[in-house]
Protein backbone atom coordinates (compact mmCIF):
# COMPACT_ATOMS: atom_id res chain seq x y z
CA UNK A 1 0.00 0.00 0.00
CA UNK A 2 1.01 3.24 -0.92
CA UNK A 3 1.96 5.48 2.41
CA UNK A 4 1.57 8.97 0.48
CA UNK A 5 -1.62 9.59 -0.60
CA UNK A 6 -1.73 13.24 -1.41
CA UNK A 7 -2.68 12.86 -5.75
CA UNK A 8 -2.34 16.38 -6.60
CA UNK A 9 0.02 16.67 -9.51
CA UNK A 10 3.05 18.97 -9.67
CA UNK A 11 2.70 21.71 -12.51
CA UNK A 12 4.16 20.35 -15.73
CA UNK A 13 3.62 20.41 -19.28
CA UNK A 14 1.76 18.19 -20.68
CA UNK A 15 2.74 15.59 -23.72
CA UNK A 16 0.47 14.18 -25.53
CA UNK A 17 -1.50 10.91 -23.79
CA UNK A 18 0.79 8.61 -26.39
CA UNK A 19 4.26 9.70 -24.98
CA UNK A 20 2.47 9.08 -21.21
CA UNK A 21 3.65 5.71 -20.46
CA UNK A 22 7.37 6.80 -21.45
CA UNK A 23 6.87 10.20 -18.92
CA UNK A 24 5.69 7.45 -16.37
CA UNK A 25 8.48 4.98 -16.52
CA UNK A 26 10.95 7.97 -16.53
CA UNK A 27 9.97 9.34 -13.30
CA UNK A 28 9.61 5.94 -11.73
CA UNK A 29 13.23 5.17 -13.10
CA UNK A 30 14.75 8.57 -11.34
CA UNK A 31 12.56 8.06 -8.05
CA UNK A 32 13.83 4.01 -7.90
CA UNK A 33 17.28 5.28 -8.61
CA UNK A 34 17.07 7.89 -5.81
CA UNK A 35 14.65 6.64 -3.33
CA UNK A 36 14.93 2.65 -3.86
CA UNK A 37 11.73 0.46 -5.19
CA UNK A 38 10.66 -0.03 -1.71
CA UNK A 39 10.72 3.70 -0.47
CA UNK A 40 8.69 4.74 -3.94
CA UNK A 41 4.94 5.47 -3.76
CA UNK A 42 2.92 5.26 -7.04
CA UNK A 43 1.65 8.71 -5.28
CA UNK A 44 4.91 10.27 -5.81
CA UNK A 45 5.90 8.73 -9.48
CA UNK A 46 2.28 10.48 -10.46
CA UNK A 47 3.47 13.75 -8.83
CA UNK A 48 6.81 13.66 -10.57
CA UNK A 49 5.00 13.00 -13.77
CA UNK A 50 2.75 15.83 -13.27
CA UNK A 51 -0.56 13.44 -13.12
CA UNK A 52 -2.80 12.06 -10.78
CA UNK A 53 -2.44 8.79 -9.01
CA UNK A 54 -5.61 7.43 -10.84
CA UNK A 55 -4.11 8.55 -14.06
CA UNK A 56 -0.80 6.20 -13.61
CA UNK A 57 -3.14 2.95 -13.17
CA UNK A 58 -4.67 3.71 -16.48
CA UNK A 59 -0.95 2.89 -17.70
CA UNK A 60 0.34 0.59 -15.24
CA UNK A 61 -1.78 -1.18 -12.41
CA UNK A 62 1.24 -1.60 -10.00
CA UNK A 63 4.59 0.23 -8.89
CA UNK A 64 5.71 -3.58 -9.71
CA UNK A 65 4.30 -3.32 -13.57
CA UNK A 66 6.43 0.02 -13.63
CA UNK A 67 9.77 -1.69 -12.80
CA UNK A 68 8.83 -4.26 -15.51
CA UNK A 69 7.83 -1.66 -18.06
CA UNK A 70 11.64 -0.65 -17.27
CA UNK A 71 12.83 -3.71 -17.73
CA UNK A 72 10.98 -4.38 -21.43
CA UNK A 73 11.86 -0.59 -22.27
CA UNK A 74 15.51 -0.77 -21.57
CA UNK A 75 17.05 -4.61 -20.83
CA UNK A 76 15.20 -6.66 -22.74
CA UNK A 77 16.02 -5.19 -26.17
CA UNK A 78 19.45 -4.80 -24.97
CA UNK A 79 19.58 -8.47 -24.10
CA UNK A 80 17.71 -9.01 -27.62
CA UNK A 81 20.34 -6.76 -29.27
CA UNK A 82 23.32 -8.83 -27.98
CA UNK A 83 21.84 -12.04 -29.18
CA UNK A 84 20.77 -10.60 -32.69
CA UNK A 85 24.53 -9.80 -33.25
CA UNK A 86 25.75 -13.13 -31.92
CA UNK A 87 23.34 -14.82 -34.23
CA UNK A 88 24.37 -12.33 -36.98
CA UNK A 89 28.39 -12.71 -36.79
CA UNK A 90 29.89 -15.23 -39.59
CA UNK A 91 33.00 -17.46 -38.24
CA UNK A 92 33.69 -19.29 -34.68
CA UNK A 93 32.52 -18.99 -31.45
CA UNK A 94 34.97 -16.58 -30.49
CA UNK A 95 34.05 -14.35 -32.30
CA UNK A 96 29.67 -14.38 -31.70
CA UNK A 97 30.89 -14.27 -27.92
CA UNK A 98 32.91 -11.18 -28.51
CA UNK A 99 29.86 -9.86 -30.80
CA UNK A 100 27.48 -10.61 -28.04
CA UNK A 101 29.08 -9.14 -25.06
CA UNK A 102 30.54 -6.39 -27.08
CA UNK A 103 26.71 -5.55 -27.67
CA UNK A 104 26.04 -6.28 -24.06
CA UNK A 105 28.55 -4.07 -23.04
CA UNK A 106 27.17 -1.21 -24.83
CA UNK A 107 23.74 -1.15 -24.48
CA UNK A 108 24.99 -1.29 -20.61
CA UNK A 109 26.96 1.94 -20.57
CA UNK A 110 23.63 4.03 -21.05
CA UNK A 111 22.87 4.80 -17.60
CA UNK A 112 19.51 4.75 -17.87
CA UNK A 113 19.93 0.85 -19.49
CA UNK A 114 22.29 -0.23 -16.67
CA UNK A 115 20.38 1.55 -13.55
CA UNK A 116 17.27 -0.99 -13.88
CA UNK A 117 19.35 -4.12 -13.60
CA UNK A 118 21.13 -2.56 -10.37
CA UNK A 119 17.65 -1.58 -9.37
CA UNK A 120 16.53 -5.54 -10.00
CA UNK A 121 19.87 -6.47 -7.71
CA UNK A 122 18.98 -4.16 -4.76
CA UNK A 123 15.59 -5.22 -4.84
CA UNK A 124 15.08 -8.65 -5.80
CA UNK A 125 15.75 -10.32 -2.48
CA UNK A 126 12.85 -8.84 -0.88
CA UNK A 127 10.71 -8.78 -3.58
CA UNK A 128 10.81 -12.40 -5.57
CA UNK A 129 8.44 -11.34 -7.96
CA UNK A 130 11.35 -9.03 -9.19
CA UNK A 131 13.78 -11.86 -9.84
CA UNK A 132 10.73 -13.75 -11.24
CA UNK A 133 9.98 -11.14 -13.92
CA UNK A 134 13.46 -10.47 -14.33
CA UNK A 135 14.21 -14.13 -15.55
CA UNK A 136 11.22 -14.92 -17.64
CA UNK A 137 11.96 -11.17 -19.68
CA UNK A 138 15.46 -11.01 -19.91
CA UNK A 139 17.41 -14.24 -19.13
CA UNK A 140 15.09 -17.01 -20.33
CA UNK A 141 15.46 -15.61 -24.21
CA UNK A 142 19.43 -15.33 -24.05
CA UNK A 143 20.63 -17.74 -22.11
CA UNK A 144 19.36 -20.81 -24.09
CA UNK A 145 20.92 -19.27 -27.49
CA UNK A 146 24.15 -18.56 -25.22
CA UNK A 147 24.62 -22.54 -24.41
CA UNK A 148 23.69 -23.28 -28.00
CA UNK A 149 26.86 -21.46 -29.63
CA UNK A 150 28.53 -23.32 -26.78
CA UNK A 151 27.61 -26.91 -28.24
CA UNK A 152 28.06 -25.60 -31.61
CA UNK A 153 31.70 -24.72 -31.06
CA UNK A 154 32.36 -28.20 -29.15
CA UNK A 155 30.40 -30.19 -31.86
CA UNK A 156 32.76 -28.21 -34.60
CA UNK A 157 36.23 -28.62 -32.87
CA UNK A 158 36.78 -25.05 -31.81
CA UNK A 159 35.59 -25.31 -27.98
CA UNK A 160 36.80 -28.45 -25.34
CA UNK A 161 34.10 -30.49 -24.45
CA UNK A 162 32.46 -28.89 -21.62
CA UNK A 163 29.47 -28.40 -19.98
CA UNK A 164 27.90 -25.50 -21.94
CA UNK A 165 25.26 -24.37 -19.07
CA UNK A 166 28.01 -24.64 -16.37
CA UNK A 167 30.04 -22.92 -19.29
CA UNK A 168 27.39 -19.61 -19.69
CA UNK A 169 27.13 -19.18 -15.92
CA UNK A 170 31.05 -18.82 -15.93
CA UNK A 171 30.72 -16.09 -18.90
CA UNK A 172 28.11 -14.45 -17.46
CA UNK A 173 29.04 -14.71 -13.77
CA UNK A 174 31.70 -11.93 -13.59
CA UNK A 175 29.26 -9.24 -14.89
CA UNK A 176 26.95 -10.23 -12.16
CA UNK A 177 29.27 -10.35 -9.61
CA UNK A 178 30.47 -7.03 -10.60
CA UNK A 179 27.36 -5.11 -10.48
CA UNK A 180 26.22 -7.22 -7.09
CA UNK A 181 29.79 -6.15 -5.33
CA UNK A 182 28.76 -2.44 -6.15
CA UNK A 183 25.11 -2.30 -6.04
CA UNK A 184 24.72 -4.89 -3.12
CA UNK A 185 28.07 -4.50 -1.34
CA UNK A 186 29.10 -0.85 -1.95
CA UNK A 187 32.50 -2.71 -3.36
CA UNK A 188 33.46 -0.27 -6.44
CA UNK A 189 36.21 -0.24 -8.91
CA UNK A 190 38.66 2.71 -8.54
CA UNK A 191 37.81 3.69 -12.24
CA UNK A 192 34.63 3.05 -11.64
CA UNK A 193 31.55 0.48 -12.59
CA UNK A 194 32.96 0.56 -16.41
CA UNK A 195 30.59 -2.40 -17.69
CA UNK A 196 32.74 -1.99 -21.15
CA UNK A 197 36.06 -2.08 -19.06
CA UNK A 198 34.92 -5.10 -17.17
CA UNK A 199 33.82 -7.39 -20.41
CA UNK A 200 37.03 -6.41 -22.48
CA UNK A 201 39.40 -7.33 -19.47
CA UNK A 202 36.55 -10.74 -18.78
CA UNK A 203 37.33 -11.54 -22.33
CA UNK A 204 41.26 -11.07 -22.84
CA UNK A 205 41.29 -13.74 -19.28
CA UNK A 206 38.54 -16.15 -20.85
CA UNK A 207 40.43 -16.17 -24.34
CA UNK A 208 43.95 -16.06 -22.80
CA UNK A 209 43.99 -16.91 -19.03
CA UNK A 210 45.82 -15.30 -16.57
CA UNK A 211 49.24 -17.10 -16.71
CA UNK A 212 51.80 -15.14 -18.43
CA UNK A 213 53.24 -17.01 -21.37
CA UNK A 214 56.95 -17.57 -21.39
CA UNK A 215 58.60 -15.44 -23.90
CA UNK A 216 60.07 -17.48 -26.63
CA UNK A 217 63.29 -18.61 -26.58
CA UNK A 218 66.13 -16.87 -28.74
CA UNK A 219 68.14 -20.05 -29.76
CA UNK A 220 64.98 -22.23 -30.72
Amino acid sequence: MDMDTDDSPAPKFRRRAEHRPDELLDAALALFVERGYAHTSVAQIARAAGVSKGAVYLYFPSKQALLEGLVKRAVAPAGAAAVAAAQATPGNVRTALTAFLGQLALRLSDPQVVAVPRIVLREAAAVPEIAEMYRRSVLEPALPVLADMIRRGIASGELRPVDPELTIRSIMGPIVVHLVLAEVFGVWPAAGLSLPALIDNHLDILFHGLIAQPEPSRDA
